[in-house]
């Protein structure tokens, strides 16, 4: 069995693959000074509290925070007696190689998006990802992850927003009712949800143009199904995209000999 870690800047998710289909997903959040024995503690807890008999054999580990994955190493090492599969890293092997500009490093998770999206729907495909920041990647008709865009994330501007101005309060993401707010939420409300809308549909339109030919839109992260809600022009909502991809990655590492 595999264990897909994907480590993002506010949450680490873990999903247990069987080779066939995701037993279970779990998060937490990041922090960089959790231990590997901490992780295990609160990994077995879950694992055992929702009854799920895992034998895990391989771990695959995609992390935009380096920080986390030195204590990831070890908890791999230690309780599944394993050396993991660091996305990112010069043994891991991608299906295809990214095209960007030379001395750029593209982060684990669009690399993983890319390919995940690649295996499920082709290639001219972008992904649209809502996490901490709101990641535009642009998959080439090969599988080759060949560029993007990086937004501020929704929540992350909702934060700014509190914190830059005293007076406003601090919101959840709704879709408001209407675009013309009566009072200081629904004014917020409006701004961010119509406003991100807005932002997400004139960037997908961009890149097409830019692109120059047909394009899929695949949605991803915890917001995306609310934000399909505004018909900003996605084909797929896939909450596992980027866990997918990790499955994929590790295949193909195992189909060439690196793990």
């Amino acid at each position: 069995m595999l264990l897909a870690i994907d480590c993002g800047n506010t949450n680490t998710v873990f999903s247990i693959w069987d080779g066939e289909e995701f037993l279970c997903t779990l998060r937490t959040s990041t922090h960089h000074a959790r231990t590997a024995d901490a992780y295990f503690t609160w990994y077995s807890t879950l694992v055992q509290h929702y009854g799920i008999e895992a034998d895990i054999t391989d771990v695959i580990i995609a992390s935009t925070v380096p920080r986390v994955v030195f204590n990831l190493r070890i908890f791999a090492d230690r309780f599944f007696g394993c050396r993991p599969l660091v996305v990112g890293k010069p043994d891991c092997l991608l299906p295809v190689p990214p095209r960007v500009d030379e001395g750029t490093v593209p982060g684990p998770d669009r690399l993983a998006n890319a390919v995940g999206a690649f295996d499920r729907h082709g290639g001219n495909v972008v992904v649209v990802d809502f996490g901490t920041a709101t990641n535009f990647d642009v998959v080439a008709a090969d599988g080759a992850y060949v560029g993007g865009i990086i937004a501020p994330g929704v929540n992350l501007s909702l934060e700014a927003l509190h914190q830059g101005a005293a007076a406003l309060p601090h919101i959840d993401v709704s879709r408001p009712d209407k675009v013309i707010g009566t009072n200081t939420v629904g004014c917020i409300q409006s701004g961010v949800y119509w406003g991100y809308s807005g932002l997400i549909e004139g960037l997908i339109a961009r890149i097409k143009a830019e692109y120059g030919m047909p394009m899929k839109v695949v949605g991803t992260g915890g917001l995306a199904p609310l934000f399909d809600q505004a018909d900003v022009g996605f084909d797929a909502i896939e909450d596992d995209l980027t866990m997918h991809g990790l499955t994929v990655i590790h295949r193909y590492n195992k189909d060439n000999g690196s793990v």
